[in-house]
């Protein structure tokens, strides 16, 4: 009898068989964050890539944290402190990098402006990157 698989361990096995895929996979994952703010879903990308790159408790160690810790900023609702996304993403082989935009003209409508040093968010997440081969 023929034994089927789920998408999620289809999705992991290429994850794992290609480094490029998974670092792709990450970039659009951040792509789509960068287009609607759905954090889970950007922390879901980074979980799968985990999930194919050895597990939690492997990442985890390479990265000198709690296995538990690393599942609940995984789990969260919340974007990760930028350092804490480059130890991740260096443990997962990639960087964030900064691009141009395709077509910065495009979107006349949207608000670029910075915050003052008074009204900024001592907590600011990450919004802008991509993710890239060193």
């Amino acid at each position: 009898m023929r034994e089927y698989r789920t998408w999620q361990e289809i999705l992991l096995e290429r994850l794992a068989a290609d480094k490029k895929r998974a670092i792709g996979y990450l970039d659009v994952a951040l792509e789509e964050y960068q287009e609607d703010g759905d954090t889970p879903f950007f922390l879901m990308g980074i979980q799968n890539v985990i999930e194919a790159r050895g597990g939690v408790s492997e990442v985890a160690k390479k990265i000198g944290i709690a296995p538990q810790v690393l599942s609940d900023l995984l789990s969260s609702e919340k974007a990760p402190r930028l350092d804490t996304l480059n130890t991740i993403l260096q443990a997962l082989g990639c960087r964030l990098s900064i691009q141009p935009l395709k077509d910065a003209d495009a979107s006349p409508d949207k608000d670029y402006s910075m915050a003052t040093r008074e009204n900024a968010d001592p907590h600011l997440e990450v919004t802008t990157g991509s993710s890239n081969l060193h």
